[in-house]
């Protein structure tokens, strides 16, 4: 009765969560501001633009473009579609073009209150002054600016949702297919996984109404990832020792209840590891950042609650046949095959130290790409493919490069808004007018001479900052500066929560401190040699001209949370060998033996989900898809395979310093079930 009583409980907590899941895409932020920090200057000029009359503004840029030249007609054609558009909306003032001096193209300046804060209403206008915008015939006619940016972004996060999870789904039953030889087995961990998915999209929901925790469509791909991937991980872990219970149970629940008391400790150690981990990020400054920490760790939850209820209770019933064709027997002996893990260790075994040292600097070496990283990556080139409105953008760089198109924005309060607007006259290369008041504040519109987000502009949206003391300068560069500057500041915060939380979780399971500092030491150089891969083929191979200004941090987070959860299931079985009487090499061997094989598939399985990422639209994405996903494969078969191995061969018993098994030998603990075996 039990296992029906636990299905019918997870039916109806599907039954209450499947309802928010599906309203998670409408509570997603994905505005360059909402990732900010709410303290961040430009943050600060967002707020103030909302509560001016109209609220928040949609600013755009009409661009016609003709290589050889606008000739008369394109001139005529360009006014009356921009005539048109004013026409048909209410904007700030009517479109006066701005030719370029080539004679190549005009620009009309374009800005609007009409949609407010609404999203569904700025996407409307944006898409309707694309439809009276076309050129032809050799013109190009394309609508550009911060909100045409702003609207493509949403767009491709919004469709992220749909592909991403059919993509993952798969990736995951193509890899469970082949790794349970099954033609029913692989179909239940899946089916659990998205339970797991649709339970986390309802909980985050709740978390966004009830605590204001900041969704993004970059958390939401990122839990969705997790959810399979390391849902998959911990049912590769469960069905292996199960499927090893059910030859020396006669029935299916004593065999499951076996496996549950051998695997779950492990099990809820490594994922509360990785929870620990991840809630580290709540301590960032950045909006983004923050939420990812909750929201992915709900992901993680979820998943282990899916995979440690739902799915034995669903084997349980499902009998021994949900294994055929190769259904295990009572009373069998398991089938015992040649383990490449057991070459593997023997090699790092016979020198351990040489072994050692080869990994290092081989990962040390792989560390030094991170000199080749491209530089921070601008708004127009976060997207993979290029929308319209990063087409239009490029057109304009080309055709004013003495101009920035997209205006700084300057708020201020009204009774020094003369003031503020003398001044920054008065800084070099900038031309400023003032905008919209209300509330105490005045906007001020600052156009300056440098390209958009050069180290020209930068350096003005700084001298503004300077000049203007009460004021906020904010605007795509200033947001873009803004992130820079959280993103520096979370990583000298959050990395050492992240390594001191991890650390003390691995010294109260392994009581050791050597070991500890052995997996996280290990972690830590597979974080710099994966982003260090990354800064040798992100540009040649990739196609990617920048580097997302949050990518080290929440590549740390992950990399070491995700890391260190291989790295307690290979130690735990090492210090149960100890235990148990063996010799340290013996020990360490044994260990890799028997967990190698589960290890390694958990490994491709989390791999695979995280290069899912690399398929979708956009680069930030790109980027952490590609680094975890190479980081997870050098801790499988390099890191975890040789050099934790090579370590503890070399180290011997000094490895469990100061505990008790680094004096004594171990065999007076009784001999405890196997963790995990190879599927």
């Amino acid at each position: 009765m039990l296992p029906w009583a636990i299905v019918a409980l997870w039916v109806a907590a599907l039954a209450i969560a499947g309802p928010l899941a599906g309203k998670l895409a409408d509570v997603q932020q994905n505005r360059a501001v909402d990732y900010l920090p709410t303290s961040a200057d430009s943050t600060q000029v967002a707020k103030v633009q909302d509560a001016l009359p109209g609220g928040e503004s949609t600013d755009l840029v009409l661009v016609y473009h003709r290589d050889s030249g606008l000739t008369a007609a394109d001139r005529a054609l360009a006014d009356r579609q921009t005539a048109e558009v004013a026409s048909g909306h209410t904007l700030a003032a009517p479109p006066r073009a701005v030719p370029s001096k080539d004679g190549t193209t005009l620009m009309y300046p374009v800005s609007t209150t009409e949609p407010g804060q609404d999203d569904e209403a700025r996407t409307a206008f944006v898409d309707d002054v694309r439809e009276t915008v076309r050129g032809g015939d050799g013109l190009a006619a394309e609508v550009g600016g911060p909100g045409a940016l702003t609207v493509d972004a949403q767009k491709v996060y919004g469709s992220l949702g749909g592909p991403l999870l059919y993509t993952t789904v798969a990736v995951v039953a193509v890899l469970l297919i082949l790794i349970y030889r099954s033609p029913l087995l692989w179909l239940v961990p899946l089916v659990v996984a998205g339970v797991a998915d649709a339970l986390s999209m309802g909980v985050v929901h709740g978390l966004n109404r009830g605590f204001d925790v900041t969704v993004t469509g970059q958390s939401s791909a990122v839990m969705t990832i997790l959810v399979f991937g390391a849902g998959t991980d911990y049912a590769l872990l469960l069905v292996s020792r199960y499927r090893e219970e059910l030859t020396r149970a006669e029935r299916p629940h004593e065999a499951m209840a076996a496996a549950l008391r051998g695997c779950g400790p492990a099990v809820l150690a490594s994922s509360g590891t990785v929870a620990a981990g991840l809630l580290c990020l709540l301590a960032a400054d950045l909006s983004s950042s923050r939420g990812m920490g909750p929201i992915a760790a709900v992901g993680v939850l979820c998943a282990l609650l899916a995979m440690l209820t739902l799915l034995p209770a669903v084997l349980v019933l499902l009998g021994r046949r949900v294994f055929w064709p190769l259904v295990p027997v009572y009373g069998s002996e398991p089938r015992r095959r040649r383990s490449l893990f057991a070459a593997m260790g023997g090699s790092a075994g016979r020198r351990p130290v040489a072994v050692l040292v080869t990994g290092g600097a081989l990962l040390g070496a792989l560390s030094l790409g991170v000199l080749n990283l491209p530089g921070d990556l601008k708004q127009e080139d976060s997207f993979t493919t290029e929308p319209d409105s990063v087409v239009a953008m490029a057109t304009l760089a080309d055709a004013y490069p003495g101009r920035s198109s997209r205006p700084v924005t300057v708020t201020t309060p009204t009774e020094r808004a003369a003031e503020t607007l003398a001044k920054a006259r008065a800084t070099e290369g900038v031309a400023a007018e003032r905008g919209r008041s209300g509330g105490g504040w005045t906007e001020l519109s600052v156009t300056t001479s440098a390209a958009p987000e050069s180290a020209g502009e930068k350096a003005t949206v700084l001298a503004l900052r300077e000049r203007l003391p009460g004021s906020h300068v904010g605007g795509p560069t200033a947001q873009q500066m803004d992130l820079e500057t959280a993103g520096s500041r979370d990583l000298k915060v959050v990395v050492p929560l992240v390594l001191l939380s991890v650390l003390l979780v691995l010294i109260a399971l392994l009581r050791s401190l050597v070991a500890p500092l052995l997996l996280v030491a290990a972690v830590v150089a597979v974080w710099g040699a994966s982003l260090g891969i990354g800064g040798l083929l992100f540009e040649p191979l990739l196609g990617l001209k920048g580097t997302d200004p949050g990518l080290p941090l929440l590549s740390f987070v992950f990399l070491v949370a995700l890391g260190v959860d291989y790295g307690i299931f290979l130690m735990h079985r090492v210090r149960e060998e100890a235990r148990r009487g063996a010799e340290p090499t013996e020990a360490a061997l044994t260990a890799l033996r028997t967990t190698g094989g589960v290890i390694a598939s958990a490994g491709l399985v989390l791999a695979a989900t995280f290069v899912v990422l690399t398929n979708m639209p956009l680069a930030a994405l790109v980027e952490m898809g590609f680094v975890i996903a190479v980081g997870v494969l050098l801790d499988t078969f390099l890191v975890r395979t040789y050099l934790v191995t090579s370590a503890s061969v070399a180290l011997q018993r000094r490895i469990w310093w100061p505990g008790a098994l680094s004096r004594t030998p171990g065999a007076s603990a009784p001999r405890a079930p196997e963790l995990v075996k190879a599927p």
